[in-house]
């Protein structure tokens, strides 16, 4: 039988959630030829490493090096074998048979670019990255200066869209995203100039612009531990804000350069009241 599935997970020093999330696809994930690939990224914590005799049908790949999460997943990719792969995050647990459903529906749509669930944290609440529109000039204004949540606005959120959707959205977020690896590698894969954030907007941005379609299939629910692998500190807000800065960079600086002035205004801005909360 063909290899429909290669499921790749990129760790770094978080071995308890991965091995929740591990035993949940090994739950739930079912009537789907699959693999599932691990990449840890150089964890200084050795601990990951038990879980190699825990889950012996399982490929580990240890990696020298921390070179991000984008080289992580591109090196990962190039081993697997199946038709799609699903990025996923290691703080993530499935939470249901649905994985079937979503490749049944992925491979119903043409031009299919790739698909996105919908994602609540450990207190149930709705993650609201789990569906957004491509970063452009109003909409990243009112992410980065407001809290409001306009309702039935097509905003960075797109809170147009019920929680339990299925449409066609722009951007999905890296913590779970499927796509097709032979579209993955068409475009080029996940940009390695991103250590970490903004690497799954780009990507999203790259297939729409590449003709492809992208989807929030919002029936099937994912928990995603938000936040718990990363510190909240000067490197996450230098990765952080440095992606949002290459993103503008790499679309806006020569087609759009009244945008890139404003955004990149906007970004500085937000990225000096972050640092000084920090203090």
């Amino acid at each position: 039988m063909n290899m429909k599935l290669s499921i790749i997970i990129v760790n770094y020093n978080v071995t308890q959630l991965l091995r929740n999330c591990l035993l949940s696809i090994q739950k739930y994930v079912r009537e789907v030829v699959y693999e599932v690939i691990v990449i840890d990224n150089a964890s200084t914590d050795s601990s990951w490493r038990e879980l190699i005799s825990e889950f012996p049908e399982i490929h580990f790949i240890p990696s020298e090096i921390n070179g991000g999460f984008s080289k992580a997943n591109n090196q990962a990719i190039q081993v697997a074998k199946g038709e799609y792969v699903l990025l996923l995050n290691p703080d993530t647990e499935f939470e249901g048979f649905y994985m079937k459903d979503l490749l049944d529906f992925s491979d119903k749509q043409p031009d299919f670019g790739c698909l996105g669930i919908r994602m609540h944290d450990a207190e149930g609440h709705f993650l609201p990255e789990s569906k957004r529109s491509v970063p452009d000039m109003f909409n990243s204004f009112e992410k980065l200066f407001t809290n409001f949540k306009k309702n039935n606005s097509k905003s960075y959120y797109r809170n147009d869209l019920e929680e339990d959707a299925v449409a066609e959205v722009e951007v999905m977020t890296g913590a779970f995203l499927l796509l097709k690896k032979g579209v993955y590698e068409k475009v080029g894969g996940l940009d390695e100039a991103y250590f970490m954030y903004g690497e799954d907007i780009d990507l999203c941005y790259t297939l729409i612009r590449n003709g492809y379609k992208n989807y929030y299939y919002g029936q099937a629910s994912l928990l995603h531990h938000k936040g718990e692998s990363t510190v909240k500190n000067d490197v996450y807000l230098n990765r952080f804000y440095g992606a949002m800065q290459i993103f503008i960079n790499k679309y806006y600086k020569e087609s759009k350069p009244m945008q890139y002035s404003f955004l990149k205004a906007g970004l500085n801005l937000r990225y000096q009241i972050e640092k000084v909360k920090l203090k």
